[in-house]
Parts: C-alpha cells; sequence; structure tokens
C-alpha cells in the first residue's frame, strides 16, 4: 500500500504546537526529526550501547505525517498546514515554514513510535507504563506509586508531553481522594485515568473527537477501572453540542448510548471539585467562563497546553470568569495555569 508523505520545514521552537495543531485537523501521528541533543534520561531509555556523534544543533526540524492518498485531499491538507503556519508565526519562530509531498511505499508508522515509548514516571507518586512494556522505573515504590497503563492508539496523550505532567503534577498536589474530576479534552483518557488511580470516585472525560473517547474507554478498562467509576462523551462543551456515539468499548453504561437532544453539559452535570484541560490557549479562552458553570464552589481548575507566549492571555481569561489564580508552573516552554473557584 502506498501512503502520501507530507513533510513540515519548520524550527524545533514550533514542533510541539504544530503537533497540537495538527492533532486538531485530523493528523493521527507524527515523525519528527531535529538536531536536539540527547538528554541523559533520553540515552539511557534507547537501550543501545553507541550512539552516533550528533549533528550540530541549527534549530532546524522536520515534522513528517502520512495519509491515505483515497482518505484525504492533498490540496487541502497543505492549504491548512499554510494556515496553522500563518497562525502561529506571530509568537513562535516557524523556520522555513514550508510544506511539501512524496509518495511512499507501505510504511508502520503508526506502531513504529512504540519502540521508544517507556514506562517513566510523571509525578513523585504517578508512574506511566505503555500497556506493551513491564513497570521497569527507577525508584519504582508499588506501596506508594499508582501506576497508569496507556495505549493511545491514535488519540492524543502519552503522558510524555510536557504539558500532560503538568496537569499529573498539579492532580497530585492538590489531591484527588474521593473527589469528583471532569477531563475536558481528555484524549488517550490519561488524566481521568490517573485521578481515579488517585483516589478520585468518579470521572467525567469529553473529546470532540470520537476516536479518542473510544480509545479513553479502553484505558479505562485496561486500568481495571469499574464503569460506575466514570462517564465519557464525544462533543464540543463551548459550543454545548454532544455527539450520538457508539461506543466500542464494553462498558455496559456507555455502549450504544443516544444522546437524546440533550446539550453536553447536561450530560456531564455538574458539582465537580476537579475539572482539568490541557488543551491550547485559543481553546481555554472561550473554554474558561463555561467550565465554571460546572465547578462547585472551591473547585480546583487545572490547565496546560498553553505556549509561554499565551500565558497571559490564560491568566486573564481565568481571572475573568472570577477564578483565583492558585499556581502557574513550567516544564520547557509550556505552561500550567490552576485556578480556584471561590467557596
Amino acid at each position: 500500500m502506498k501512503w502520501i508523505r507530507f513533510t513540515l520545514e519548520t524550527h524545533t521552537d514550533a514542533v510541539d504546537i504544530l503537533s497540537y495543531m495538527l492533532d486538531e485537523i485530523g493528523v493521527e501521528g507524527i515523525e519528527i526529526e531535529d538536531h536536539i541533543p540527547l538528554t541523559e534520561e533520553e540515552k539511557r531509555q534507547m537501550y543501545v550501547d553507541i550512539l552516533p556523534d550528533p549533528e550540530e544543533n541549527d534549530g532546524s526540524a522536520k515534522v513528517h505525517f502520512y495519509m491515505e492518498p483515497e482518505n484525504c485531499n492533498p490540496d487541502t491538507v497543505i492549504m491548512q498546514v499554510q494556515n496553522i503556519f500563518q497562525e502561529i508565526k506571530s509568537y513562535t519562530n516557524i523556520g522555513k515554514g514550508t510544506v511539501s509531498l512524496s509518495e511512499t511505499e507501505d510504511k508502520d508508522w503508526v506502531n513504529n513510535w512504540k519502540t521508544f515509548f517507556k514506562p517513566f514516571r510523571a509525578a513523585d507518586n504517578v508512574v506511566i507504563k505503555p500497556t506493551w512494556e513491564t513497570t521497569n522505573v527507577e525508584d519504582y515504590a508499588p506501596e506508594k506509586d499508582v501506576v497508569v497503563e496507556i495505549d493511545p492508539g491514535i488519540a492524543f496523550g502519552t503522558g510524555t508531553h510536557e504539558t500532560t505532567k503538568l496537569c499529573i503534577q498539579a492532580l497530585s498536589k492538590w489531591g484527588c481522594k474521593d473527589k469528583r474530576i471532569f477531563d475536558i479534552g481528555c484524549g488517550s483518557g490519561i488524566l481521568a485515568i490517573a485521578a481515579l488511580k488517585l483516589g478520585a470516585s468518579f470521572a467525567c472525560a469529553t473529546d470532540i473527537d470520537e476516536v479518542a473517547v473510544d480509545v479513553a474507554g479502553e484505558n479505562m478498562e485496561i486500568n481495571g477501572l469499574k464503569p460506575e467509576q466514570y462517564q465519557l462523551y464525544a462533543g464540543d462543551l463551548i459550543e454545548n453540542v454532544a455527539k450520538d456515539h457508539s461506543y466500542t468499548f464494553s462498558a455496559p453504561t456507555a455502549t450504544e448510548r443516544s444522546v437524546n437532544g440533550k446539550k453536553l453539559s447536561e450530560l456531564a452535570g455538574g458539582g465537580y471539585d476537579i475539572v482539568t484541560a490541557n488543551i491550547l490557549a485559543d481553546v481555554l479562552v472561550p473554554l474558561t467562563p463555561v467550565i465554571v458553570n460546572q465547578m462547585k464552589p472551591g473547585a480546583v481548575y487545572i490547565t496546560s497546553g498553553i505556549i509561554d507566549d499565551k500565558e497571559q492571555t490564560v491568566v486573564d481569561a481565568v481571572k475573568a470568569a472570577g477564578l483565583e489564580i492558585l499556581e502557574v508552573t513550567y516544564q520547557g516552554e509550556w505552561v500550567s495555569v490552576t485556578a480556584r473557584k471561590q467557596a
């Protein structure tokens, strides 16, 4: 089988934000070529004895993704990528900012990345483990660590991204014991699962992408969570639209469910103790005044997916919604803003 290979020439500064925005237009996985030196931890995880001498890091990067010819219009995809470059160049270095395409032979690009996804510690008491690996993490302590098993499939959320780590660390810090969690933009379900493993009594997770909701449901089952512990919906909370969707996983509360014309806010309900939203800043701004209605007094709002240039924009939106900023934390160029609704 042949694939269309799209190649984006850009700068390393833009790679993370590109990965987010490509996911938004339906790109199912990317390959990244750059010359950023490996960290000592990354070298240990590669399980090889000899590494090649690295090329000089000039900041350039290539992002590749693949599509089946019968399932895409190349001109449309190129236009979407060009629009993304146009949008982000005002706040990040996009380098050449070009996109090209070529034809390539059959390639198992969906699964090749699994070779490099190893167990790791996301927070002091949370270990993320791919389903195909054993728990092999330095200082792993079964008596204190919770293990979240993840197979992200083609949904966003392995836990390795800085924004996901920031959210998991915030969940651990602010505590989930006996609390109700609302995870918006759930992707693989990793944040809702982590919260439940940390003692949350219930989690509602939503995503605009039906595939992500399916993957989240499968990961709930993999982690041994009971159907009554969670609810999953496909829909857009900003537009307050829920999608009819026949879920592929086996939880009896979630099969062949019709939303019967209900709005997503009705289905999700309210009274949540913690809301997580690991989404781009441009979505967080209109989402924040909406999500306040689902939060109980004193509830904590954990956000990430925020590139550093957008920090103040999100902080202003959070304050405008009447929430009190508790902390702003950072990993690399990514930011997490945590706030609280007044009691």
